[in-house]
């Protein structure tokens, strides 16, 4: 069958291109094109655009980049017609994605399947109106969004696990480098400590969190901890180093960064900074303690609108998953250097939290389930693509099965 994907991002290009191996396991003659980016390009099939030129978030830069985007709207548009898929499968970036759902419901007539739904328990829940009417399958990674989109909102989705899991599993099973080897070869001091800095995915979110995540850790740094920045993929060095031109040359000298390799870097550190998004959920994984930080401008107007329009309780996932607060959220007016750099003291080695931090780690893994998301995912999809064209009449797809959530 033919399969063509869309993600906007460096997680989506991830987790699609584990969903694309286990697709081509269910399908051996699976073809792909896709949006999506390098990762995705390693699976195989024909990329037709890359993320980079499609991440952008906020106001100001969407309306920057407002001709890129509808360029890339309507290329995709186009192309999925010419192509005529099988399934189009799209991939979390839900304000470009439930345009093209919309698209191709009405003009192109072939199933929408959704992996990793959009966070409308977050904001825009208005949104289900479109997936609803839009989106014959979707496939949540979350456990809490059974009961939002189930039993709120009575629309059937699949809980197939978290891809993050099997990731992370893969990645600590694999990897044999020693403490001593990473920091040797960072020309890190023999065995130092690192406080790992994931500042995010865009230019954006880095330009206002990261300094303030390096000047929150100074005191640290000079205690012999080496601080150690997560370079995004979609991101150059030449942005970080001129994000980090204004620090003191001091504590300049005691930051360091490798590029695409942040589970590299979280096997090996002690304790991180990270702003929200799948981050949050990595780091938990590797056990790593953190802090969840995200500053905004306009601080205290925006934790006033956080209070009134954001529908759920955190922002961080791991949160989210244990309904209950496991890692501390500094945001907006709340992340300052301060509050950022009591609470690193509580989650270094010995410190007061990191120990029941810990325990609420092993809390979120259970609830998200045993590795194998994306398999269960494809395998799913597969059945209903080959179930449908038994059955060409059919107007919709079946309820799904129970899901693994608990």
């Amino acid at each position: 069958m033919r399969y063509f994907l869309i993600v906007g991002e460096a997680s989506g290009d991830l987790h699609a291109s584990h969903l694309m191996k286990a697709l081509r396991q269910c399908d051996p003659d699976a073809e792909f094109y896709f949006y999506g980016g390098d990762l995705m390009s390693e699976a195989g099939g024909i990329r037709m655009e890359h993320y980079k030129t499609m991440a952008y978030m906020g106001f100001i830069p969407v309306l920057l980049h407002l001709p890129t985007i509808m360029h890339n709207l309507s290329a995709c548009k186009q192309a999925i017609q010419r192509l005529h898929p099988d399934v189009v499968i799209l991939v979390d970036y839900p304000g470009f994605n439930l345009k093209i759902a919309r698209f191709v419901r009405q003009h192109v007539g072939i199933p929408v399947f959704y992996y990793i739904s959009p966070k409308i328990w977050a904001w825009k829940e208005h949104r289900i109106k479109n997936i609803r009417r839009d989106v014959d399958a979707l496939f949540s990674i979350l456990p809490f969004e059974v009961d939002f989109f189930e039993g709120k909102h009575h629309y059937p989705i699949h809980y197939v696990g978290n891809p993050t899991v099997d990731e992370v599993a893969h990645y600590r099973k694999n990897n044999t480098e020693t403490h001593d080897e990473f920091c040797h070869s960072l020309n890190l001091p023999a065995e130092s400590p690192v406080i790992a800095l994931l500042a995010g995915s865009r230019q954006q979110e880095i330009k206002d969190n990261l300094p303030r995540m390096c000047r929150a850790a100074a005191s640290y740094a000079e205690q012999g901890y080496s601080l150690v920045i997560a370079g995004a993929p979609s991101v150059e060095e030449e942005f970080y180093a001129q994000t980090l031109s204004a620090l003191p040359d001091s504590l300049h000298s005691r930051v360091h960064i490798i590029q695409n390799q942040t589970f590299r870097l979280l096997s090996h550190a002690e304790a991180a900074l990270v702003t929200s998004g799948t981050a949050t959920l990595e780091t938990a994984l590797f056990d790593v303690p953190q802090v969840v930080c995200y500053y905004t401008a306009m601080g205290r107007l925006v934790s006033w609108l956080r209070r009134r329009l954001l529908k759920v309780p955190y922002i961080s996932l791991v949160n989210l998953v244990c309904a209950e607060e496991v890692v501390p959220e500094l945001v907006a007016d709340g992340m300052t250097v301060e509050n950022v750099r009591r609470h690193l003291g509580y989650i270094l080695k010995d410190g007061p939290h990191r120990a029941a931090m810990l325990e609420g780690y092993a809390r979120m893994r259970r609830r998200l389930g045993p590795t194998g998301a994306a398999l269960r995912a494809a395998s799913e999809m597969v059945r209903l693509l080959r179930d449908r064209q038994q059955f060409p009449d059919s107007l919709s797809f079946p309820r799904p099965p129970k899901s693994l959530a608990p």
